[in-house]
């Protein structure tokens, strides 16, 4: 039987914070400021240590990394992603 661990955390998309180069999956030129290609570095950089991204959402978060879940039903808009990870033991 195999055995996991886990591990959350939050990665932000913002592009003038993202050192990334151009793949065929990524158009080049210029993106937006808040682009989800913004989260690929360290995505990537967890799947080389063999973390398997298995849940990505957008969320709102407070100053505690407390979750906005269910904003009154206004529209809000986020470039933080809660992402959850697996990898065997």
């Amino acid at each position: 039987m195999d055995k996991w661990e886990y591990y959350t955390t939050f990665i932000e998309a913002e592009m003038k914070q993202t050192e990334w180069n151009p793949t065929p999956m990524i158009p080049p030129g210029d993106h937006p400021k808040f682009s989800p290609y913004a989260t690929l570095p360290e995505l990537n950089r967890l799947g080389e240590k063999g973390w398997e991204l298995i849940h990505m959402t957008p969320v709102i978060t407070g100053k505690n990394h407390d979750v906005l879940v269910h904003p009154n039903n206004l529209t809000n808009w986020t470039n933080t992603y809660f992402c959850v990870f697996k990898r065997r033991i």
